[in-house]
């Protein structure tokens, strides 16, 4: 995901709502999330591009996959969410960033919801493929 500049330095990757989606993702990996799906649903919804959707164990999961993807957003691209809902319930915590929206689930609620099944059309983008690049 990042790249290397002439002078041999790291570089940030492009801030794309895609590259903003798969970092998401990996981030919340890196803090226990599983279940994770980054999926482009900018052709079925007109309100965003991305979905990344992760499920937690706990609610302290929940809480720490939002926030390690907040830090790592920050870091990389500069960007804070838009909104931020669900801190005080821990089961769902949502982050608007405008063109990417991160979904951290408890287990059950996600189970309740299946969003990937109500945004069944929408194209899975893979996401794990440079997972290295998170820990730089």
């Amino acid at each position: 995901m990042s790249t290397t500049s002439p002078s041999g330095s790291a570089s940030h990757p492009e801030d794309t709502s895609e590259n903003v989606a798969v970092l998401a993702a990996q981030s919340a990996s890196g803090k226990g999330a599983t279940d994770l799906l980054v999926l482009a649903v900018g052709p079925i919804l007109a309100i965003c591009e991305h979905f990344v959707i992760g499920t937690a164990s706990n609610t302290r999961l929940v809480m720490a996959a939002a926030q390690e993807v907040e830090d790592k957003l920050a870091e990389v691209f500069g960007r804070r969410p838009i909104a931020v809902e669900g801190r005080e319930d821990r089961r769902w915590v949502l982050l608007d960033y405008g063109d990417v929206v991160v979904h951290m689930f408890l287990d059950e609620d996600r189970d309740f919801y299946r969003l990937e099944r109500l945004y069944g059309d929408a194209v899975r983008v893979p996401w794990q493929l440079e997972a290295a690049a998170v820990a730089e």
